[in-house]
């Protein structure tokens, strides 16, 4: 989500919710305009006005300045919106660069209205390519990263301004990789102090250990840590978090929230650091700078909670290895808020009140059931798949055979009927490790042991679709050496009826059946298909439209 707020009648506080960062119209500073000719009423600013703006913004300082500056954000306020998009879109004005200069102003009045305006400007999404992307994003970039440096009272605004721009994920890497050097020498972000990541890393560690809540110092804290979240979701910036103090800083966020988790509300400190932690679980390098601070102890308090907070605080959990026994309620919770999850995200649902479809990815979901899979797995003793049993319910198994199955279909061109969603290599690559760890539980034998012919049509179909999905470009080593021993373990399996294959393989069947798959695309013995144009099409009766007679 976006986010929008609204000033308060007294200038230190503000007020933040969930929506778009739109900040109210009538609240902003007003520097002294020249006054309009007596009688005459102040006309109000047209995007025709911009060019002659612009030019008193570069050309002039102080109030003349930040009155033209003042039109900018004017032209752009909530009673304004369909003029953002034209106002950086249409190729006509380039309102960035004075706008990213104006920053850089000792006035306090000139670089509020600029933050301002560059905040309603990054909530379009076709905005946000341009300003992140585009020819002004080292000047946009760069004069919000200054302003947190500086420390200045605008400092919020500047990471509001940062995290609306990277909900756009193409710029994520270019907005942590920002890395200024006044000798113009490439360095990376990690050995540069002026660079963003480590500008954002002072905030952080810098901010007092209860700041007073709706202080400048406190929403610049939790902002940042908004922008964060964002960021941490590829590998490559997650890799550069993890050699911060930004991991121990979010696990002490939560280590001293006074609220319980049920009272956090969207876009609450508490509620991004959490999301910092579930982001910066999935990926190796970072995952370790959270074991080292800590945090499984902090959040596994958390799980107890339900709802979004309890679901981030498991899927963070199963990421970071904690033992089996941690989940609550014997592992249940955790496998039907992950499965539910997985199914919202692949049938594009949301559910009230707690995430949307788009919330979370795919990959996320599928590597926490695997990783849950795994753990369950290491509880169990030989011969007793208790806890395993309770990820391998005949829905989430057929959910994962979907996810694999999905994306075989989209990677061989010649077959028809695909599905409304096209899983990730990612997430097929977690749902055959979620498979392979399932499969004692998979594969228990019925009681009393019986033969099922529906369970050997089962093994041959299951295990010829892992073949199949071993064999696609693209497929890592890993994936691929799991994905033939499970092959080789379920087509071992046929001959005895085994009920959760039975019914999962039903499931699914179901699924391709609705969304009019292929049903002998898995089947490894099809059979040979011929017709009359063959060696023996010399017999009279090879292309003649009458029957023939069988002597």
């Amino acid at each position: 989500k976006m986010v929008s707020f609204r000033r308060k009648k007294k200038e230190d506080t503000k007020k933040a919710a969930a929506g778009a960062a739109e900040p109210a119209a009538n609240k902003a500073p007003t520097p002294k305009e020249e006054k309009p000719a007596k009688g005459a009423p102040a006309k109000p600013p047209t995007l025709e006005d911009i060019p002659d703006l612009i030019e008193t913004m570069l050309n002039s300082k102080g109030e003349k300045s930040a009155a033209a500056t003042k039109r900018i954000y004017e032209l752009c306020d909530v009673g304004h919106k369909q003029n953002r998009v034209p106002m950086v879109c249409s190729g006509k004005y380039d309102v960035l660069t004075p706008l990213a200069q104006c920053l850089t102003q000792e006035s306090g009045d000139g670089r509020h209205l600029a933050c301002l305006a560059l905040n309603n400007l990054s909530i379009p999404t076709e905005n946000k390519r341009v300003m992140a992307l585009g020819p002004a994003s080292k000047e946009v970039i760069g004069g919000l990263c200054k302003v947190i440096a500086e420390d200045k009272q605008e400092s919020y605004l500047c990471c509001i301004c940062l995290m609306n721009l990277s909900f756009l994920e193409a710029s994520i890497t270019t907005i942590l990789q920002h890395s200024p050097s006044p000798e113009g020498k490439e360095l990376s972000p990690l050995d540069n102090p002026n660079s963003l990541l480590r500008v954002l890393e002072k905030l952080l560690t810098n901010s007092p250990s209860a700041p007073k809540a709706s202080s400048g110092k406190s929403e610049g804290v939790r902002w940042a840590c908004g922008l964060i979240k964002n960021l941490a979701k590829s590998e490559e910036n997650a890799a550069l978090i993890g050699q911060t103090e930004i991991p121990k800083c979010v696990v002490e966020n939560i280590r001293a929230a006074t609220a319980p988790p049920s009272r956090w509300t969207s876009n609450s400190l508490e509620d991004f650091s959490l999301f910092v932690i579930l982001n910066l679980a999935q990926w190796p390098q970072s995952r370790e700078a959270l074991i080292s601070a800590g945090a499984v102890d902090v959040i596994k308090p958390i799980m107890a909670e339900g709802d979004l907070q309890g679901l981030k605080a498991t899927m963070a959990c199963a990421f970071l290895d904690a033992p089996w026994a941690s989940f609550p309620d014997g592992g249940n919770a955790a496998a039907k808020s992950v499965s539910e999850l997985m199914t919202n995200i692949v049938e594009k649902k949301g559910k009230d009140g707690q995430y949307a479809y788009g919330v979370f990815k795919l990959y996320t979901a599928t590597k926490a059931y695997a990783d849950l899979a795994k753990a369950a797995g290491k509880a169990d003793t030989e011969g007793v798949e208790s806890n395993t049993k309770v990820l391998a319910v005949p829905s989430a198994v057929a959910l994962n055979f979907q996810i694999v199955s999905d994306l075989v279909l989209s990677a061989m061109d010649d077959t028809e009927g695909g599905s409304k969603y096209v899983p990730d290599a990612m997430s097929a690559e977690h749902a055959v490790s979620a498979i392979e760890a399932m499969l004692p539980a998979i594969l228990q034998a019925g009681d009393p042991p019986r033969k099922s012919a529906q369970s050997d049509k089962a093994c041959g179909e299951v295990s010829q679709m892992l073949l199949t999905y071993a064999d696609i470009s693209g497929t890592s080593n890993e994936a691929k050496t799991s994905a033939r021993s499970s092959a080789e373990q379920i087509k071992g399996a046929s001959g005895s009826a085994r009920p959760i294959l039975e019914i999962s393989h039903d499931l699914w069947t179901q699924y391709r059946k609705r969304e009019g798959q292929p049903l002998d695309q898995f089947i490894a013995d099809k059979g040979v298909e011929v017709d009359e144009h063959g060696p023996l099409d010399f017999l009279p009766c090879a292309n003649s439209e009458g029957g023939c007679v069988i002597l």
